[in-house]
């Protein structure tokens, strides 16, 4: 009986984990030079980017007309060229929306953002990401 139990729970814990992953949407990242001033969201304020300049820029689709702004994500490296992807995952914070037309990626992140994901600074990534 206990070790039915144990079973079930393990099982339910599999499910639970691989559920949590399945939420997740997926898209591409590429890094964005400074100057990051003025921003669609803040424009000059300094205070709107996170410790550790951990931010992004995002592209129409996320933009939702501003309501984007300060919006949260998690994101994880899944795949790009030459095997980009360092483990781990990282916490972003939607500063402005692409001004480039098409934007080249779902999300651009700023330099020290993709430096955290990325071990290549000049490529497209494929990312999870999560608010």
């Amino acid at each position: 009986m206990a070790m039915a139990v144990i079973v079930s729970l393990f099982i339910l814990l599999t499910i639970y984990n691989n559920f949590n992953y399945a939420l997740g949407d997926i898209g591409t990242a590429s890094s964005y030079d400074p100057p990051y001033t003025p921003t669609k969201c803040n424009g000059n304020q300094q205070d709107q980017f996170p410790s550790g300049n951990l931010f992004v820029s995002v592209s129409e689709g996320l933009w939702d007309n501003g309501a984007a702004c300060g919006r949260r994500y998690r994101l994880k490296c899944l795949s790009g060229n030459n095997k980009p992807c360092k483990d781990g995952t990282i916490d972003v914070k939607v500063v402005d929306f692409c001004s480039k037309r098409p934007c080249p990626s779902t999300m651009l992140l700023s330099n020290d953002a993709f430096s955290a994901i990325s071990k290549s600074q000049r490529t497209k990534i494929n990312v999870e990401y999560v608010e």
